[in-house]
C-alpha cells in the first residue's frame, strides 16, 4: 500500500497518560523506524509532547481514547498539528497480543497509509452549545426520574393521585401535594384545590386522595418536590444560557423550526450535535449514517445478514424521535402521510426511524443550500402517481359494495 504520510504518530490515550508512537522514515530506502514513549495527561506534559511531535515534523497525529480522555490532548495538539480522532472500532488491531504500546504502533501504521477516517469534532462554539444541550437533556431525564420516585412514595401512602390527573407535574397535582405536606388530610378539601377543569373528576379525585398519608410520607414528598424545583431552576438557567450561545446560529434555528415536528429544543439539539456547516458531511446520507438513523450494510456471499441501525449519536436520535412522534400525530403534513404509509407495512418503530432519516435529509438540504422548508402537502403521493391513487379508490369502492366508475372531470364536462 502507498504511504501517504511518511511521518505519522499514533496515540493510545488513558486517564493518566498516553502511549505515543512516532513513525518516521528509516535510514535505508523503503524502511521506517518507530519510537514509542509515554507522556502524562497534564497540560505541561501535553505541551512537551507537542514540541516533540513538531520536532519530528509529523504530518498527521491519530488518537483513540476511552470516554473523554482525548479532549486535553486533542485541543492542545490541534493548535499546530493535523490531529485526527478515530473510532476505536475502526482502528481495531488483529486479535492476539494487545497492549497500549501495540495499539499506538498500529495506529501510527494505519495513519501512515491514511486508512482511518477522522471523527467529527465540531468547532468551539458548537462544542459549548453541545455541553449545554446535553446537560439539559440529562437533567430532563433526572426530573422524570424524580417524578417516578414521587409516585412510588404516594403509592406507599395509598394516595392514587397519579391515576386521576394526567401527570404529577400539573398545577392541580402540585397544589394538592403541597397541601398534603402542610398537614391537610381531608380528601374533600384536597380535591377542592384542583383546577376547575377537573370538576367532572371530583368524585374520583376524592376517592384517590383517601389514604394513609403520614408525616414520613410528607417528608419524602417534600424531598422530591424540592429536588424537582431545583432541577426546574437549573433548566431555566440553562435555557437562558443556550439562547445566549445560540445567538450566532439563531437564523439556522429559525429555519429548522419551520419543519413540522421540530420545536425550539429539538432545533437546539440538532445544531449542537451536527453543527450548521453541512460541508462536513458529503451528502445527506452521510449525515444520516453518522447519526445512526439509516440501515447498516452487512452483506457476505450475496446474503444480507443485518440491516439494523448503528448506535450513532443518541442525543440527536432522541431529539429526532421526539420530532418524528410529533409529526406522526399531525393530519395536514406530507411527513405525517409518509409516516402512515410506512407504518402500514413496516410497523410503527420502523416508520419512526424512516421519519428520523427523512427529517435529517431535510435538515441537511436546508442548511447546506440555505433554503426554506417546502411543504409538499398531504396529496403529494396522489399527484406524483395519480393512476395508483385511482386504483386504490376503486379497490376501496369495491370493498364498500359500490360499482367503481371513476370518470375524469375533463371527460365528463
Amino acid at each position: 500500500m502507498d504511504i501517504v504520510h511518511e511521518r505519522a504518530a499514533g496515540m493510545d490515550i488513558s486517564k493518566r497518560d498516553a502511549k505515543v508512537c512516532i513513525r518516521i522514515p528509516g535510514t535505508r530506502a523503503r524502511t521506517s523506524s518507530r519510537t514509542v514513549a509515554t507522556y502524562g495527561a497534564t497540560t505541561n506534559e501535553i505541551l512537551r509532547l507537542r514540541r516533540d511531535l513538531e520536532a519530528a515534523a509529523v504530518t498527521v497525529v491519530v488518537m483513540e481514547a476511552t470516554g473523554d480522555y482525548w479532549k486535553p490532548f486533542y485541543f492542545l495538539l490541534a493548535e499546530s498539528l493535523n490531529v485526527q480522532l478515530v473510532n476505536a472500532k475502526a482502528a481495531r488491531n488483529i486479535p492476539g497480543r494487545k497492549s497500549d504500546v501495540s495499539d499506538a504502533t498500529w495506529l501510527a501504521e494505519l495513519a501512515a497509509h491514511n486508512l482511518l477516517r477522522a471523527s467529527f469534532v465540531p468547532p468551539e462554539p458548537i462544542r459549548q452549545l453541545r455541553d449545554l444541550t446535553r446537560t439539559r437533556s440529562n437533567l430532563t431525564h433526572e426530573r422524570t426520574r424524580e417524578y417516578s420516585r414521587l409516585e412510588k412514595g404516594l403509592e406507599d401512602s395509598s394516595i392514587k393521585l397519579s391515576s386521576v390527573v394526567s401527570t404529577l407535574s400539573t398545577r392541580s397535582a402540585r397544589s394538592i401535594l403541597d397541601a398534603l405536606v402542610s398537614g391537610e388530610r381531608d380528601p374533600q378539601t384536597l380535591a377542592s384545590l384542583a383546577h376547575a377543569s377537573m370538576g367532572r373528576k371530583s368524585a374520583a379525585l376524592v376517592e384517590a386522595l383517601t389514604g394513609r398519608f403520614t408525616d414520613h410520607h410528607a417528608f419524602m414528598v417534600q424531598l422530591h418536590l424540592d429536588r424537582i424545583d431545583q432541577i426546574e431552576a437549573t433548566l431555566a438557567a440553562l435555557d437562558t444560557r443556550i439562547d445566549m450561545v445560540m445567538e450566532p446560529f439563531s437564523l439556522a434555528r429559525e429555519l429548522l423550526m419551520t419543519v413540522p415536528g421540530i420545536s425550539k429544543n429539538v432545533a437546539n439539539v440538532i445544531i449542537a450535535e451536527a453543527g450548521v456547516d453541512m460541508n462536513v458531511f458529503d451528502t445527506a446520507g452521510h449525515l444520516a449514517s453518522w447519526a445512526g438513523v439509516c440501515p447498516s450494510q452487512n452483506e457476505s456471499a450475496g446474503r444480507i445478514k443485518s440491516t439494523q441501525t448503528q448506535p450513532g449519536d443518541h442525543y440527536l436520535k432522541a431529539a429526532l424521535g421526539i420530532a418524528a412522534l410529533a409529526v406522526s400525530r399531525s393530519k395536514t403534513t406530507y411527513l405525517a402521510v409518509k409516516y402512515r404509509r410506512i407504518q402500514v407495512h413496516a410497523g410503527a418503530l420502523r416508520a419512526v426511524v424512516a421519519l428520523q432519516h427523512t427529517l435529517l435529509v431535510i435538515v441537511w438540504n436546508m442548511l447546506h443550500d440555505g433554503v426554506a422548508y417546502d411543504e409538499l402537502g398531504i396529496d403529494h403521493y396522489d399527484k406524483t402517481n395519480p393512476e395508483r391513487a385511482r386504483k386504490r379508490l376503486q379497490r376501496r369502492m369495491v370493498a364498500l359494495g359500490f360499482e367503481p366508475n371513476l370518470t375524469p372531470l375533463s371527460a365528463g364536462s
